[in-house]
């Protein structure tokens, strides 16, 4: 399996809805008839009509819709692995294993804010790449300001993504001022004029008010059963081994390529560290660590030498993805 998704072949494409959908399809029978989607934030239920941003939906249609973003964004973040070569080859494994990540546990199966966020992450990757050979970033800077602003508006712990805006300059670029600048200018723009709007309908208050997760504690525990962990123990090897990988041929590396993987380290970091600001505690916010962690996965894939180890490695996760949509605890 592995193997055949090491090289860059558009009959990849097939197999990667094959997998989709092997990945999913337990759940369907697991599921119940309705799930439900939270269409905004607090921060932005002023723009919807007041009600309706719990959206009650057949599963069948939820998870459907949900694969089909999933696939839409694994192709993507295989050309942005590709375009900036951040693996040193051409190939499918990103998106074969952004697929599987998204799939590890059932609240990632279903429509929800961190999953199109994702599409966000995605997106700032490219700009935030490209900080490295760019003669001005103010303008990207600005833009990636505008990003994480609608992220926050459709999912509120997105906000610490901001903190990614600020250190990506300090890793590719020497410290500009105006540029670290552009990127507040380019937040503040969106929420001024989110205020306006607020103001406009009697309702700054509101605004004031849509902060207040941000003062959020800290927990002190998860209330999650530990069987359902059982999954990560696959994942936890495979990231343990890449960091490994990654260690032997660090500065083997273009300068470039070290660089961007601190970035991705940085994001998978405030992603996951970010959880605590939306109550109660959801497994989905962790569909934002998919998208660095999805890097990582493939290159320790794409670099491994015993065959028979990383296919029965990659075989178990896909096994214990598919046996725990089943056996809920």
């Amino acid at each position: 399996m592995i193997s055949f998704f090491k090289a860059l072949n558009p009959l990849n494409i097939l197999w990667l809805v094959v997998i989709l959908f092997v990945s999913r399809a337990g759940f369907l029978f697991t599921a119940p008839d309705k799930t439900t989607f939270a269409f905004a934030e607090p921060v932005a239920r002023l723009l919807i009509t007041p009600g309706d941003y719990l959206n009650p939906a057949s599963t069948a249609y939820n998870i459907l819709l949900a694969g089909i973003i999933v696939f839409a964004q694994a192709l993507l973040l295989n050309h942005l692995v590709n375009h900036y070569n951040l693996l040193g080859k051409p190939t499918f494994l990103p998106a074969l294993m952004y697929i599987t990540i998204t799939g590890l546990f059932t609240p990632f199966l279903v429509l929800s804010p961190p999953l199109l966020c994702n599409f966000l992450i995605i997106w700032m990757l490219f700009k935030l790449l490209s900080f490295y050979k760019s003669n001005d970033a103010k303008s990207a800077a600005y833009d990636l300001g505008i990003m994480v602003a609608i992220g926050s508006i459709i999912y509120l712990p997105f906000i610490y993504l901001f903190l990614v805006i600020w250190i990506a300059l300090v890793i590719f670029r020497p410290l500009n001022w105006r540029e670290i600048l552009a990127g507040i200018v380019g937040y503040v723009t969106v929420f001024f004029f989110l205020a306006v709007y607020y103001y406009m309908n009697d309702s700054l208050g509101q605004f004031y008010s849509i902060w207040l997760p941000l003062a959020t504690k800290f927990p002190d525990s998860i209330n999650i059963h530990y069987l359902s962990f059982l999954v990560l123990i696959p994942v936890i090897v495979i990231l343990a081994l890449c960091f490994v990988k990654l260690q032997q041929n660090f500065f083997k590396s273009y300068v470039q390529i070290r660089k961007s993987f601190q970035l991705l380290f940085v994001v998978f970091l405030i992603a996951g560290l970010s959880f605590y600001v939306k109550t109660p505690f959801n497994l989905n916010h962790f569909l934002l660590c998919a998208v660095p962690c999805t890097v990582f996965f493939s290159y320790y894939f794409l670099y491994a030498k015993n065959k028979w180890f990383y296919e029965s490695l990659y075989l178990l996760l896909l096994i214990s993805i598919i046996y725990f949509q089943f056996n809920k605890f």
